[in-house]
């Protein structure tokens, strides 16, 4: 009994060298405020801006858009009023992530405005359904784009497009984790490629306009199906491929002067974003016919097989850089949303502690990259559209009213920038019928399931937060301990004022 006894607490001494060893190897200050000179200037947020939002969806939206509202004219109006609503909710996290500039997104504002219970649905959701998805989505897109070319005149078989779309999120999700600087460097080189690709097909497009290619244009809102429905339906796929304008405030405490750069880099990036995508889908329409762009199975390779042949080939090739650009910023942002539930204890501590030589939330990246590739091997983009789409305008919605909520509670919290009440107003109005639209015009199972999924983070909020059962906390520790020594993490360092 003695011998085992001393073996035990040598083991004990050997564990507790280990830990001993990480955190003498652990930086002065281990906070992710230490990245902050990566986005020193507006420049840089503007990219992150541009870079996410700029991905696979100006590749694959115009047609659905197109087919819910049948005509050129009101799908162009479309696109424009789809970018001014991302700059309406865009200003208005513009305040909510000046007044409380907390990495997380909608995460810390949520619980500022209504408690602990809407901000721990969201990062249950979050975590869970919509930011994987759309990771997933992303990557999926990159895998049809990327594959297409060596499968000619059919298409790729779905094994080869998962099994790429699974090896991009492996290589981004690596990237992310091993350093701030190298994904911010990744993001900026992804997009300049892409914007490339947007300058060619606009340039393009005005050509051709001005030799006189308008014939497309003329009786434009001739044969136009205008709804409540089909404007709600083609918002929907207007608005996914605008989905990023929030990123920024998911990294709001790497921002270098946020109360400056947060506003500026949304000023310029989105109204930017809205002008390439309108240019864009009339260059679309100068080259197709409204019926020749609903056949076209990839749109931007067909604008480029009529406009740019012999040199088609660089069409996907960039399309590729562009969908690889916005899956990075997507993991980049989404991240820290993991990072910061589980600083609030809203998840795994495990998933809020920083690495020891990167400085970089590297279990937060590696668990929201593993659960996209989960989403991956059932799924398709169609259905994950759907899932992503209503679950996320929920949130928008509930975010935007916790602005105007905090105007009346919270009136004693600093406001570097005040927008007019009216524009959270029409921001949560619209929110309200972009998420009733779906249900009431064409209801499917899939939007129950996503509403009792969202409700079933009450009952683990209950039992594993509120209630913290300590068998609970028995199993998780060990894990934590493990899992720490094995990824070289440490808790982040608090923060003095």
């Amino acid at each position: 009994m003695g011998e085992e006894s001393l073996k035990r607490r040598k083991g004990e001494d050997k564990g507790r060298e280990d830990r001993q060893s990480i955190q003498s190897h652990e930086p002065q200050t281990m906070n992710l405020q230490k990245q902050a000179n990566l986005f020193l200037f507006p420049l840089c947020g503007t990219c992150m801006i541009v870079g996410t939002i700029i991905g696979s969806g100006i590749f694959v939206s115009p047609k659905s858009v197109l087919a819910n509202v049948e005509a050129v004219g009101p799908c162009l109006i479309v696109w424009a009023a789809c970018g001014v609503l991302a700059t309406l909710g865009a200003l208005c996290f513009a305040e909510l992530g000046t007044m409380i500039t907390k990495s997380g997104g909608e995460y810390p504002y949520l619980m500022e405005a209504f408690g602990p219970i809407p901000a721990f649905l969201f990062s249950w959701t979050s975590l869970l359904v919509t930011k994987p998805s759309s990771f997933a989505i992303i990557c999926l897109s990159f895998a049809e784009y990327a594959s297409a070319p060596f499968y000619p005149g059919c298409d790729p078989p779905q094994a080869v497009i998962k099994c790429l779309a699974a090896a991009a999120i492996v290589i981004i999700t690596i990237v992310n984790s091993l350093s701030v600087k190298l994904g911010s460097y990744l993001q900026n080189f992804l997009t300049a490629a892409k914007m490339i690709i947007v300058t060619i097909i606009i340039v393009s497009g005005i050509v051709l306009l001005a030799q006189g290619k308008t014939e497309n244009f003329k009786d434009s809102f001739k044969g136009s199906k205008i709804s409540v429905s089909s404007i709600s339906l083609a918002f929907y796929n207007g608005l996914w491929a605008y989905d990023g304008w929030n990123q920024l405030n998911y990294i709001t405490e790497e921002l270098r002067n946020p109360y400056r750069n947060l506003p500026l880099s949304i000023i310029i990036g989105i109204p930017l974003v809205t002008v390439c995508y309108v240019l864009i889908n009339v260059s679309y329409f100068t080259v197709m016919t409204s019926t020749e762009l609903l056949q076209s199975q990839a749109v931007a390779v067909t604008f480029g097989d009529r406009v740019l042949y012999p040199a088609s080939w660089i069409v996907p090739l960039f399309v590729v850089f562009s969908t690889l650009g916005s899956a990075n910023g997507t993991c980049f942002t989404a991240g820290r949303l993991v990072y910061v539930a589980g600083r609030e204890g809203h998840m795994l501590k495990v998933l809020s502690y920083i690495s020891v030589k990167h400085l970089t939330p590297a279990p937060a990246i590696i668990f929201y990259g593993a659960i996209a590739i989960i989403y991956i091997i059932p799924g398709d983009i169609d259905t994950l559209i759907n899932y992503f789409s209503f679950a996320v305008w929920i949130f928008y919605g509930l975010t935007v009213l916790a602005l105007i909520v905090m105007r009346f509670t919270r009136k004693e919290l600093r406001r570097p920038i005040r927008i007019p009440i009216i524009i959270p107003v029409i921001v949560t109005l619209v929110s309200i019928l972009l998420v009733l639209a779906p249900i009431i015009t064409a209801p499917e199972l899939a939007y129950l399931y996503c509403i009792l999924f969202i409700l079933s983070g009450l009952i683990v909020y209950a039992l594993f937060v509120h209630l913290k059962f300590n068998w609970a906390q028995k199993i998780s520790r060990p894990i934590t301990m493990h899992l720490q020594m094995l990824l070289e993490v440490v808790p982040e360092e608090e923060v003095t004022e």
